[in-house]
C-alpha cells in the first residue's frame, strides 16, 4: 500500500531530474535504505516532497565523511520531533573537521586555478 496519492507524488524519473541525481544512485540510496521508496501495485517507485529533502540532506552529508549508518541515523535525528542534542551534537563535531579539510582543498584548487589563469594571461 501506498503511503502517498499519485497527485501529491513523483516516479524516479522525475526525482532525478529535480535533484541532478542518478536513477542508479537513486536506486543505491533505496536498497541500502537510505531513501527507502513507496512502490505502486506495478512495483515502480515513487517519491514524495518529503524524499526530495531526505535526498538533499544525503547530499550534504555526502561529502563530510558519513557512513551509511551515520547517515541513517542523522536521517532519523533531522526527522524526529524531538532529535537527541546529544548525538546531533556529536554528529557536528565530526563534520567540522572534514569541512574544514573540504575547505582546505578548495583553495589550495583555487590557488591552482589563479596560477593557471595567471599563465594564460587572464
Amino acid at each position: 500500500m501506498s503511503r502517498h496519492t499519485r497527485a501529491d507524488t513523483m516516479q524516479i524519473g522525475e526525482l532525478a531530474e529535480r535533484t541532478g541525481l542518478s536513477q542508479r544512485t537513486i536506486r543505491h540510496y533505496d536498497e541500502v535504505g537510505l531513501l527507502p521508496a513507496s512502490r505502486t501495485e506495478g512495483g515502480f517507485r515513487l517519491y514524495s516532497e518529503t524524499d526530495v529533502q531526505r535526498l538533499d540532506h544525503i547530499r550534504q552529508m555526502k561529502p563530510l565523511g558519513f557512513s551509511l549508518e551515520e547517515m541513517a541515523e542523522l536521517l532519523e535525528l533531522l526527522a524526529a520531533e524531538e532529535p537527541s542534542a546529544q548525538r546531533l551534537a556529536a554528529y557536528l563535531e565530526q563534520a567540522l573537521p572534514e569541512r574544514d579539510k573540504l575547505a582546505r582543498k578548495l583553495a589550495q584548487a583555487d590557488e591552482f586555478i589563479a596560477m593557471l589563469e595567471q599563465h594564460l594571461g587572464h
